[in-house]
C-alpha cells in the first residue's frame, strides 16, 4: 500500500505539522506524526508578510518560500526518522505552505491566493514527488480556493443518516457540514486561535493560552462582543473564505477595546470565536447532532466547554474520539489530497468554494 507524507503549516504559525500515512478505502492510517516550530526568524518573517506595505516584499517573499521549504525538508526527515522509513519508500508529499496573503474573487474577479512555498527546492531537497500549490487551481474556476478539507472530512468524519458538522479551529476556523441524507458543504466561518494567540502574546508573553485558563478567567465584555460579531463576513452567505487579510491586528485595534481590561478582551476574543462558528451552524445546519472539533482549539478546555454550552443539542467531541488527534487531521488531509493528485480526481467540491466545476488540486514536483 502507498505511503503519503502531509505537511500543514496553518494561519496560526505555531509550526509544521508532520504525518506518515496509508489510506485503506480512504481511511488513513498514520504511520508517525511530528510537528516541528519554525524557526523565530522565519516566524517572524512570514508574520510582517502577513501585512501589506512592506519594503521589498517580493525578494524577502522569494527568500521566505525557500525558508519555508528547507524548515518542511528538516520536518520531513525527523519524520521519516520516526516512521522508519526511506525516502524511496513515499510516493507522494502534499504540502500546504504557509499562507501570507488570500484575496479571492477580488480585484479582477479571480483575485488571488498565496502560499509560500519552493516546491522545487522542497522536492529537491527530500527526494520525494512534491504536490503543492492546492488552491490555486480552484481560484482559476472561480472559486474561493478555501476551505480545502471538506471533501476529506467527508470520508473520514461522515455518518450515514447523521447530520455531522466538523469545526476545525486553527488560526482561522472552518465547518465541514455533512447532512444526514449525503452531500457536503463548508465554509471558513471565523476566527479561530489567531486573534486569541495574538492576544495572550502580547499582554502574557505566551504562545498560546494552554486550556484557555486565561480567558476562562475573564469576563465577557458585551459591548465588545457585539462589535466584534457586527463584522459582515459573518453575515456573507457561503461560499466564503477568510485570513488575517481580514482578522488582524489591525482589525481588532479597530475595536471597542478601550477600557476594557486585558483579560476580558481575551474571554471576549474566545466568546467571539466559538459564538461566530455556533452561530453559522445553527443558522446553516440546525439539525446537526454531532460537532467532531479539531486543530489546536480542540486541546482549548474552555473553547470546547463554550462551544458546548452553545450547542446544547448536539455532541460536542474532539476528533481524538472517532480515532485522528486533532493536530494531525489538516496534515492527514494534505496527504489525502496529494494522493487525489496523483490519482487525477479532484480535492475540491463546488458546494464549498463555488467554483465552477470540480478540479484537480495542486501542481506537481517531481523528485
Amino acid at each position: 500500500m502507498a505511503i503519503e507524507l502531509g505537511l500543514m503549516s496553518g494561519t496560526s504559525l505555531d509550526g509544521i505539522d508532520a504525518v506518515a500515512v496509508e489510506f485503506d478505502a480512504a481511511r488513513p492510517r498514520v504511520l508517525a506524526h511530528v510537528h516541528r516550530p519554525f524557526e523565530p526568524a522565519l516566524r517572524a518573517e512570514l508574520l510582517a508578510l502577513n501585512t501589506a506595505g512592506g519594503v521589498d516584499e517580493l525578494h524577502r517573499g522569494a527568500l521566505a518560500a525557500n525558508g519555508v521549504a528547507r524548515s518542511y525538508a528538516n520536518t520531513v526527515s525527523a519524520l521519516l526518522d520516526a516512521a522508519g522509513l526511506a525516502p524511496q519508500a513515499v510516493r507522494t508529499l502534499g504540502a500546504h505552505g504557509q499562507t501570507v496573503r488570500h484575496r479571492p474573487r477580488e480585484f479582477d474577479a479571480t483575485g488571488y491566493t498565496l502560499q509560500l512555498l519552493n516546491g522545487a527546492l522542497l522536492a529537491e531537497l527530500t527526494g520525494i514527488d512534491v504536490v503543492c500549490d492546492f488552491r490555486s487551481r480552484d481560484l482559476a474556476a472561480g472559486g474561493e480556493g478555501a476551505p480545502l478539507v471538506p471533501a476529506f472530512h467527508a470520508e473520514v468524519f461522515g455518518a450515514p443518516g447523521e447530520d455531522v458538522a466538523v469545526l476545525n479551529l486553527g488560526g482561522i476556523a472552518n465547518l465541514t457540514l455533512l447532512p444526514a441524507g449525503g452531500g457536503v458543504a463548508g465554509f471558513d466561518c471565523g476566527p479561530g486561535n489567531a486573534l486569541l494567540d495574538h492576544w495572550v502574546r502580547r499582554h502574557l508573553g505566551r504562545a498560546y493560552d494552554a486550556d484557555g485558563a486565561w480567558a476562562a478567567g475573564g469576563r465577557v465584555d458585551p459591548a465588545l462582543l457585539a462589535a466584534l460579531l457586527a463584522e459582515p463576513f459573518f453575515a456573507r452567505t457561503p461560499p466564503k473564505s477568510t485570513g488575517r487579510d481580514l482578522f488582524n491586528e489591525a482589525w481588532l485595534a479597530a475595536m471597542p477595546i478601550a477600557g476594557v481590561g486585558p483579560q476580558d478582551v481575551m474571554a471576549t476574543l474566545a466568546e467571539l470565536t466559538t459564538r461566530s462558528a455556533a452561530d453559522a451552524l445553527n443558522r446553516h445546519a440546525p439539525a446537526t447532532t454531532r460537532l467532531v472539533v479539531c486543530g489546536g482549539g480542540a486541546f482549548n478546555g474552555h473553547l470546547m466547554s463554550r462551544l458546548a454550552a452553545l450547542q446544547p443539542r448536539a455532541q460536542v467531541l474532539a476528533s481524538t474520539a472517532l480515532g485522528v488527534p486533532p493536530d494531525q487531521v489538516e496534515a492527514i488531509a494534505f496527504a489525502w489530497l496529494a494522493r487525489a493528485h496523483r490519482e487525477r480526481r479532484a480535492g475540491n467540491r463546488v458546494a464549498v468554494t463555488g467554483a465552477r466545476g470540480e478540479r484537480v488540486l495542486g501542481a506537481f514536483h517531481p523528485a
